[in-house]
């Protein structure tokens, strides 16, 4: 009897230590995952990473005066982010942040009905063959506005609009702007970063002709929000744009003088 209680004793010795063993290299291996999904991205590190990947030739052609891995970094999206496109389009910056988040993070390609069906419906084309056969597998289409229960509240660390902020507020004014933000805002952590890129307008130039706002309008909008103002970056200043001109004019198409903002929901 001694005998079978003690090796029954150094069996659950043995089986508690290798239970220990396993829980501690799952901590382990938990903490390097953390880790490295918290590591930052350099803009010449993610810009290696974005001219690798399987892009369309297209939105590579784009990058030159998108400067991705740049606003990326300023935005400080990362491995493992939750993320959105707000007004999304055809969703060139989806595969971007599709790229810079990984397979772990979580990309919001967001578009209204009304958006899907600009230029005669092109847009809607292009979303479908972005996201045909699963290609971008960390993708979520969402075909709504926001806020929108397909994003769960407070739960997506960085969003970004990129040249819609102005239509919303020429076409719905203050009022609607700020409901276009506070969508954004519901669905931010607490913390969370929303990245704000617009063509810049004179404060005497007609802009919603133009397709333009004032950089003061964008920073009305935002506080009125809610959201902090926590930095802004010359990434795509262009002092050569005088600002009077249409943004789609063949003599500045692409090359506008943008602000670009990064607001923080407050923690």
């Amino acid at each position: 009897m001694r005998n079978n209680k003690g090796i029954k004793t150094v069996q659950r010795v043995i089986a508690g230590a290798v239970v220990l063993t396993l829980a501690m290299g799952a901590m382990a291996g938990a903490a390097t995952s953390a880790g490295a999904a918290a590591v930052p991205w350099t803009a010449s590190e993610l810009s290696t990473v974005l001219t690798a990947s399987s892009r369309p030739v297209a939105d590579r052609d784009r990058d030159s005066d998108r400067k991705p891995a740049q606003l990326m970094t300023f935005l400080g999206v990362t491995r493992g982010m939750s993320t959105i496109d707000v007004i999304g389009l055809d969703g060139y910056l989806t595969e971007v942040l599709s790229v810079a988040v990984g397979p772990s993070g979580k990309v919001y390609l967001q578009n209204t009905a009304y958006s899907l069906q600009l230029r005669d419906g092109a847009v809607l084309k292009g979303v479908e063959a972005r996201l045909a056969n699963n290609r971008l597998s960390n993708v979520v289409r969402v075909d709504d506005s926001l806020p929108n229960p397909a994003i769960p509240p407070n739960s997506v660390d960085v969003a970004i609009t990129a040249m819609n902020l102005h239509d919303v507020f020429n076409l719905r004014g203050m009022p609607g702007a700020i409901a276009f933000m506070k969508g954004v805002y519901v669905e931010l952590k607490p913390g969370g970063v929303f990245g704000v890129v617009d063509h810049v307008g004179n404060d005497t130039g007609d802009n919603a002709k133009l397709h333009r706002m004032t950089r003061q309008q964008a920073l009305d909008v935002a506080k009125a929000s809610g959201f902090i103002v926590e930095a802004e970056s010359n990434l795509y200043t262009n002092p050569a744009d005088d600002h009077t001109k249409y943004v789609l004019d063949p003599s500045i198409r692409g090359k506008t003088d943008q602000f670009t903002l990064r607001l923080r929901k407050p923690t």
